[in-house]
């Protein structure tokens, strides 16, 4: 095992330093809500048909984008919808 002696003002630095990538980390976007997924993801996460996809498309229930004939949904729609839609326990 090895031992390092830091002088004061090292350590202030080494402090510094770690406060500042703390910071950083702390305000980096959250990436789960940045997960894309194609429609065939969609539908098995969902456990849905492509009929039943469509109509919530239609009817303005899930918010996509369509590059060509390919459909992508946003994790953070998915979970709006989900989240919208949830329903509470009645019993206690």
């Amino acid at each position: 095992m090895e031992v390092y002696i830091l002088s004061k003002a090292q350590f202030s630095e080494l402090t510094t330093r770690l406060d500042t990538l703390q910071s950083l980390i702390s305000t980096q976007p959250d990436t789960s809500k940045k997960v894309i997924m194609d429609n065939e993801e969609f539908l098995k996460f969902m456990g849905i048909s492509k009929r039943t996809a469509q109509c919530w498309r239609d009817e303005g229930k899930i918010s996509f984008s369509q590059v060509g004939n390919k459909i992508y949904y946003k994790m953070a729609d998915v979970d709006k919808l989900l989240a919208e839609n949830y329903n509470k326990s009645f019993r206690k």
